[in-house]
């Protein structure tokens, strides 16, 4: 007597992944309110515990400038105010770029929960990136580009003028130079989103190299000062800092290809 069975196979798949469960906008808009508010507590923390040393770091900033000027020529003061309001205008930025971890950390908790696993193993390495990248631009402003910037306009006036800067012009300037320095410094993880969201590849990129090295003389001659040696401590960096990216691009690709 011929029997016959079908064997029951079980499909090897695993289960398939619930949906999530979409939150409404009222419920990310606490979560996000959750968020800010811890990282408001942490600056003001910061700034409150940074505002008796606010004289000193203002004297640290300041030392470049004070290291050119002649010894017949001293920093002033053109405000009743300035000599307030210029610590406390860089205590906050100093407050803000030391916990600027914790606030990268802050947005990434936030929007975390809505990225996929191999979106959550490059996001993070591209978040500390980032901000690593924004510390060293913001070094090389202070140690590299602030003191020959400084040394050229002070070197190029004329004898009968004693240099005295103001120091509130003196805070301005620096901010703008170490904010420039800072997001120049972020071009390799540009490039690697670019490349990574598919608007351009390593290819393109380099076909069009000469025109980004052209580029970046170019931007760079509108956000340094009118000098020589602005625009090229910038382009310089910002052509190096490209290719870094794009070297990076092409490793990402090939791991991608042989994947």
């Amino acid at each position: 007597m011929n029997s016959s069975f079908t064997p029951q196979i079980q499909s090897s798949e695993p289960n398939p992944q619930p949906e999530l469960e979409s939150m409404p906008i009222t419920k990310h808009l606490i979560v996000l309110r959750r968020h800010l508010f811890k990282i408001m507590g942490v600056l003001i923390a910061l700034f409150f515990c940074l505002l008796p040393f606010a004289n000193k770091t203002y004297i640290t900033l300041s030392e470049p400038l004070r290291a050119q000027l002649p010894t017949t020529s001293t920093m002033i003061a053109t405000d009743v105010t300035a000599t307030f309001m210029a610590p406390f205008k860089l205590n906050f930025f100093i407050a803000l770029m030391l916990a600027m971890p914790f606030i990268i950390y802050q947005i990434w908790a936030f929007v975390k929960p809505a990225l996929y696993a191999k979106e959550k193993t490059l996001a993070l390495p591209l978040l500390i990136s980032s901000i690593s990248l924004f510390y060293a631009g913001i070094a090389f402003a202070y140690f590299i580009a602030l003191p020959s910037i400084l040394h050229f306009f002070i070197s190029v006036s004329p004898e009968t003028v004693a240099p005295m800067t103001d120091i509130n012009s003196y805070l301005t300037f620096c901010l703008k130079l170490f904010l420039v320095f800072g997001l120049t410094f972020e071009i390799p993880i540009i490039t690697l989103l670019l490349i990574l969201i598919g608007l351009v590849s390593t290819q393109d990129l380099v076909d069009k190299r000469r025109y980004i090295i052209v580029g970046c003389f170019f931007v760079s001659m509108f956000i340094t000062p009118p000098d020589a040696i602005s625009m090229i401590m910038l382009a310089i960096p910002m052509w190096l800092l490209f290719e870094l990216g794009l070297l990076f691009g092409k490793m990402l690709e090939k791991r991608q290809r042989n994947a």
